[in-house]
């Protein structure tokens, strides 16, 4: 058995405000695409993964991924917890295997994928990178 600070109703309490959908970096992300007027859809449109952003005309789907959460080898997703460890070593491994195999999905039925880690959006020429990669006028390499 773990040793939690927080009480179990707290613990639930703080597992409850972990959002799913429209967390910060989403909202950014969306952000950046509005301004640049690039039309999309949220919901994932029944497409292997459910993307976070679905621009069906350029036939693109794109994944806003927390580092944590998803495994990136950034500080942060590098990052591994100290306590229940086995568990969130597993449970990232297992979003992974998950991701890949939504990637794969979609490229396999004709899909552009992005996937846009939160640590890179700190860079000073995000917003510019993301919108020549979704608009296919930049075949760049990002982290």
């Amino acid at each position: 058995m773990t040793t939690d600070v927080f009480s179990p109703e707290k613990r639930s309490a703080v597992m409850r405000r972990v959002k799913g959908r429209d967390t910060s970096p989403e909202l950014a992300v969306r952000k950046v695409l509005r301004a640049a007027g690039i039309g999309y859809r949220l919901g994932g449109g029944g497409l292997p993964g459910r993307p976070d952003v679905v621009m069906k005309g350029r036939r693109v789907a794109l994944f806003v991924h927390g580092c944590f959460w998803h495994g990136h080898d950034c500080p942060r997703g590098a990052r591994r917890p100290k306590s229940n460890a086995d568990y969130w070593i597993a449970k990232i491994a297992r979003n992974r295997a998950r991701d890949a195999a939504a990637v794969q999905a979609l490229l396999a039925d004709g899909w552009r994928v992005v996937v846009v880690w939160e640590c890179e959006m700190r860079r000073p020429d995000f917003a510019a990178s993301l919108v020549a990669e979704v608009t296919g006028q930049a075949a760049s390499e990002r982290a």
